[in-house]
């Protein structure tokens, strides 16, 4: 069995939302990315196809945050979610997909990934607790990490702001 990877499409929506009602226990997520899309702020989804099927192996979605280091604006994204087809999972397509984005993502020019999330899993990408330490953030603590996009550089200075979209205050009722 093998995948590919690419750009999602208006084609996938579908597909992505029953994907992600399947994946998670609650339809947190597949509202997360409703709303992330109506309000302009999904940044970069991608899918992974089972080659042989075309059927829908997987999904990764980046959402556009507001980060400031020493008061300027830095580009930075959000990784959330990520879900992979139940037959798929422990077969490398979580992976392929965040190794994916964070090289489109890099590419692009973005300085930052954060993800709220699993360390044991995301320390595998370099994201680390660290680089998401001292940003003030309602998410704050051991299950936010961040990962530097450009070559593991980070700006210099104070931490500010790292600001989700506002899609995210409505999960969980963290605001």
């Amino acid at each position: 069995m093998s995948i590919a990877i690419r750009p999602a499409t208006g084609g996938d929506v579908a597909a992505i939302d029953a994907l992600l009602r399947r994946a998670f226990p609650a339809e947190d997520e597949a509202r997360l990315v409703q709303r992330l899309c109506i309000d302009g702020d999904m940044v970069l989804t991608l899918v992974a196809d089972d080659e042989e099927s075309g059927a829908l192996a997987g999904m990764i979605a980046f959402s556009r945050m507001e980060v400031e280091i020493a008061g300027k604006a830095i580009a930075a994204v959000a990784l959330a979610p990520l879900a992979v087809e139940k037959a798929w999972r422990k077969q490398g397509v979580g992976e392929a997909l965040v190794q994916a984005g964070i090289a489109q993502l890099g590419a692009a020019g973005a300085m930052l990934c954060f993800v709220l999330g699993e360390p044991g899993y995301y320390a595998r990408f370099g994201f680390a607790p660290e680089w998401a330490s001292g940003f003030a953030s309602p998410y704050a603590g051991a299950y936010l990490m961040a990962l530097p996009l450009q070559g593991g550089a980070m700006p210099c200075g104070m931490r500010g702001a790292a600001t989700h979209a506002p899609a995210f205050a409505q999960l969980g009722g963290v605001e």
